[in-house]
């Protein structure tokens, strides 16, 4: 008897929730259409809808990073590299961020960026004040952190449109 109770109250809470997915609210100006099913529930779906292009396909996004690699878009770099929304460049000469030397500030400033990201590997490390210097006296922001929190700001800015380099040390 308990058992048929239990099963009764369990069929219940089932339907129950199937009657709550039916129809769900809409926002904006998309049209519902209802009908029904061929179980005889009512049903409604979506018209109208509106598809947009992505127009980010052709941008470099940071899929994967780990230790001695990452992966920008198909391609995987196991050195330090930058990174920009339509350019990489490999940086082999680069193990730590005690090797900055001006000439990697050049490069990065080759890609005409609005804000630099320096990812120092592994742990958070800061350059020699004159490199940060370097980008900052010609206006452009500048940002050291973990090369983990570098590839996932820089995939925040790029969705945002900024024009963001990244200086990767792999």
């Amino acid at each position: 008897m308990q058992g048929n109770a239990l099963r009764g109250a369990r069929q219940q809470s089932l339907e129950q929730r199937r009657a709550l997915r039916r129809v769900r609210p809409v926002r904006g100006k998309t049209k519902i259409q209802g009908g029904r099913g061929a179980a005889g529930g009512d049903f409604a779906y979506l018209s109208n809808m509106r598809f947009t292009q992505d127009l980010t396909s052709n941008v470099n996004v940071i899929r994967s990073y780990a230790r001695g690699e990452l992966r920008v878009n198909d391609d995987v770099f196991h050195d330090s590299v930058i990174v920009a929304t339509s350019r990489v460049r490999a940086e082999p000469a680069l193990s730590d961020v005690s090797e900055l030397v001006m000439e990697h500030a050049d490069h990065v400033l080759e890609f005409d960026p609005e804000l630099v990201l320096l990812g120092t590997g592994h742990r958070q490390a800061f350059p020699a004040a004159a490199f940060a210097a370097r980008f900052l006296a010609s206006g452009i922001g500048f940002e050291a952190m973990d090369t983990g929190a570098a590839c996932r700001t820089f995939n925040v800015l790029v969705s945002e449109q900024r024009r963001v380099v990244a200086l990767l040390i792999v």
